[in-house]
């Protein structure tokens, strides 16, 4: 899988997240977007650990939420 393909979706998940209470951590926050992406892509994120899958959206893990951000800046200048 292109490296690229995998940053480029995973920058989409971010930018299309949003927050909401974790049912995990109580009073904790996660970031879940759906998963309307390229199911590869997802699983090939998911064996990153950048996110956790689930029936119809997907949580961004810490990680994947500072590889994310650092990738917006990368590609987007911003």
């Amino acid at each position: 899988m292109d490296k690229k393909t995998k940053d480029l979706n995973l920058i989409m998940m971010y930018l299309n997240g949003w927050e909401e209470e974790s049912r995990i951590e109580p009073g904790g926050k996660v970031l879940r977007a759906w998963k309307g992406y390229p199911f590869d892509v997802i699983n090939a994120l998911e064996k990153e650990k950048m996110i956790r899958q689930y029936d119809k959206s997907l949580i961004i893990t810490k990680e994947g939420i500072s590889r994310a951000e650092g990738l917006k800046h990368q590609y987007l200048k911003t």
